[in-house]
């Protein structure tokens, strides 16, 4: 009576989808190969974005009384002598953040601050100083350092884990597949300027993990069908495993998705960076799961995965005079 139920309301996709995917799979990893490429020559050149906790210097955040006249701050703030200043709107238009560079010890930066301020005051009167942080050229090396030591150890980790987890085939197309999905975020950074800092590497990180948990769930499917569909090629193996957790896939991807589509909109600056590499990432991670790491297992594993079928595929061959022969039948002798 109430079987109506126990059966999902809303399904992305049939149940009986049958998307050939591998007939596109040269072309995923063509596309794929030329965006990582020219994500590395955009990181290159013009280069990331970097913050103020990997580039070091001093942000300060003012608000004036009415809107900002950038042109009369960054002329009072440029006659300080405290190097090349940078001066933007920040979120709305009575609210500036100011850039400066690293200034030395902490007194000087505690002076700078202060000269700063003064300069602020005199040329809009009323204005606030809402934040000031300030990083040592010592302490944005240790930053920089540490967040590329998290970035490696975090694909190390994976590498082992669904090393042991499945056959190396499996290992080295998640790794080779992860690589080029945060080659693709890097890329996007360096092309939509969004500031490179702790805060996106822990974006980067995150979007690791999804991807990596995303790529052992359709794994674990391929591996269910081998033992499974023990004479199917590999080809349509692998097309169906990905049609079986396509909802899945695309379900997830989606609940993540717009979750963070809401801290992208209306998380303000210091939430918008880290929720755009977030939907970047989600995007590039559900696709690359379908489009670069089966491919890899199938042009990897087509003659590995699926060595010992023969025997399996071969017919029996009935030998002479037992074919057909029924118990206690003999062959008759010629009399004589």
């Amino acid at each position: 009576m109430f079987g109506f139920l126990r059966r999902p309301l809303f399904r992305i996709v049939p149940d009986d989808t049958r998307i050939p995917f591998m007939k596109g799979r040269v072309m995923g990893l063509v596309v794929s190969g030329i965006l990582s490429i020219g994500s590395i020559i955009l990181a290159i050149n013009p280069g990331l974005e970097q913050g103020i906790d990997f580039k070091g210097g001093i942000i300060m955040e003012a608000r004036t009384p009415g809107p900002a006249d950038l042109s009369q701050l960054r002329n009072a703030v440029s006659g300080l002598d405290l190097g090349d200043v940078g001066i933007q709107e920040f979120g709305d238009s009575s609210t500036v953040l100011i850039r400066l560079p690293v200034q030395g010890e902490e007194g000087a930066t505690q002076q700078a601050v202060s000269r700063v301020r003064g300069a602020l005051e005199a040329t809009a009167p009323g204005t606030r100083i809402l934040r000031t942080e300030a990083v040592g050229n010592r302490v944005s090396d240790e930053l920089f350092q540490g967040g590329l030591i998290a970035l490696t150890i975090s694909m190390v980790a994976m590498l082992i884990y669904i090393w042991f987890r499945f056959e190396w085939q499996f290992a080295i197309g998640a790794i080779v597949t992860l690589i080029l999905d945060t080659t693709k975020v890097v890329g996007f950074l360096a092309l939509t300027r969004i500031e490179f800092n702790l805060t996106t590497i822990a974006a980067i990180l995150t979007i690791i993990g999804f991807s990596a948990n995303d790529k052992v769930v359709v794994y674990d499917r391929m591996r269910e069908n081998l033992r499974k569909f023990k004479t199917m090629p590999l080809r349509d193996l692998i097309d169906r495993s990905i049609n079986e957790t396509l909802n899945r896939t695309l379900g997830t991807s989606m609940t993540l998705f717009l979750s963070a589509l809401p801290l992208a909109l209306f998380g303000g600056d210091a939430l918008s960076g880290f929720a755009w590499v977030m939907l970047f990432g989600i995007v590039v991670s559900a696709s690359s799961s379908i489009f670069i790491a089966a491919p890899i297992l199938l042009f990897l594993g087509e003659s590995r995965l699926r060595r010992g079928t023969e025997a399996v595929t071969k017919p029996a061959v009935a030998k002479p005079g037992k074919a057909g022969a029924k118990p206690g039948a003999s062959a008759a002798r010629p009399q004589g």
